[in-house]
């Protein structure tokens, strides 16, 4: 038996028991060590996006690979891996074609007619969530969903590399293939945000501007390379913006969620520049380039989960961290047990501070 947070209903967790079944050959059983809060676990709790229940959150965590199925290649009993909702086939045309982060991942999840992978109460299915469920004592997963990573990196730092850092990091390295000198905004400085504006001070951007609304969090911006920030509230936040990048901005990169701060991000672009939406968004919001976006070159792109290539970038933002280049101490705020999973998203909600991690004894 594990413990666990469990969404029984909309509105909050519920700290009970679960059970998960043996690995089937291409599966990972993983004590679970640390697991960041993250807002796309909010939107599910407060049913902004639907998902069926009961439910376990949680997509950002390390842990340690307690046993592996019989065709498991990947990891072994004993490595510590980080794991990554963006699980992936190997097969598929994106899989194939490198865009990894697209895949629908249909064949890393348990068939309709095969044992679940979780249940409680003798047998009741407890539905896993975007692949992993990681806000529990355990995880039980496919092996294309975890990587190992160095043994000496912490694992409460290493969680929030699993969704936050990967998506962050992902759009300056991946999404937008930043060049060194470029000018960055990043509207939004919450985990995502902050992560971006430390890989774009990673990778050179000549000025990384800050924009949002709280006090706290832009101070917190400028401890991980922010240059300038502007408050998101501003009348003035876009001539702001314009008039500090002198002209506009090369990449614009929305961290939020919200519709007006993915508006902000396209009109801060300069001719030619990229609007670069990471936040889930209300199912009914739409984001658009006018006429004059388009004849000015502008462009508009999602990039879910950063478009990593997680197996791989994982392992090398693990490295960046211990070479002192990638500030994952100042993205955590607090570490809390489990039974205090609650009172972090109420904490959240609030906006004045950064990630939450669980810590599993």
């Amino acid at each position: 038996m594990a413990k666990a947070a469990i969404l029984e209903q909309v509105g909050g967790l519920t700290i009970g028991e679960v059970e998960l079944a043996d690995p089937a050959p291409h599966e990972v059983l993983i004590d679970t060590k640390a697991c960041g809060l993250c807002h796309s676990d909010l939107h599910f709790i407060e049913g902004t996006y639907p998902h069926p229940m009961p439910a376990i959150p949680g997509h950002e965590a390390a842990g340690v690979v307690r046993a592996v199925g019989s065709e498991v290649k990947t990891v072994k009993p004993g490595d510590h891996v980080v794991s990554c909702l963006s699980a992936f086939c190997g097969h598929c045309e994106f899989c194939v074609t490198g865009r990894m982060a697209l895949c629908m991942g249909a064949d890393t999840r348990r068939g309709q007619t095969a044992a679940p992978r979780i249940t409680r109460n003798g047998g009741e299915t407890v539905a896993q969530m975007l692949n992993l469920s990681a806000f529990c004592e355990q995880m039980l997963i496919h092996e294309h969903a975890c990587v190992a990573i160095d043994k000496d990196m912490p694992l409460d730092r290493a969680a929030v590399i699993g969704c936050a850092v990967t998506t962050g990091a992902g759009a300056i390295f991946n999404a937008c293939s930043v060049v060194p000198g470029e000018t960055v905004a990043v509207v939004g400085c919450g985990g995502v945000g902050l992560a971006t504006i430390n890989a774009a001070k990673i990778a050179g951007a000549g000025k990384v501007i800050a924009i949002d609304p709280l006090p706290e969090k832009r101070e917190l911006a400028q401890v991980l390379g922010a240059t300038h920030t502007v408050d998101a509230m501003a009348d003035d936040a876009v001539d702001q913006v314009m008039k500090i990048s002198g002209g506009g901005v090369h990449h614009a990169i929305e961290a939020v969620g919200r519709q007006a701060s993915a508006d902000l991000a396209v009109k801060v672009l300069r001719r030619g520049g990229t609007a670069t939406i990471l936040g889930m968004m209300p199912l009914d919001c739409k984001v658009g380039l006018g006429a004059m976006d388009l004849l000015s070159g502008k462009k508009l792109q999602g990039a879910i989960m950063g478009m990593n290539h997680f197996p791989v970038d994982l392992p090398r933002l693990v490295d960046f961290y211990m070479r002192g280049l990638l500030d994952l101490d100042t993205i955590i705020a607090e570490r809390i047990p489990l039974e205090k999973i609650n009172e972090g998203f109420e904490k959240m909600k609030g906006g004045h501070s950064a990630r939450s991690v669980v810590v599993f004894d």
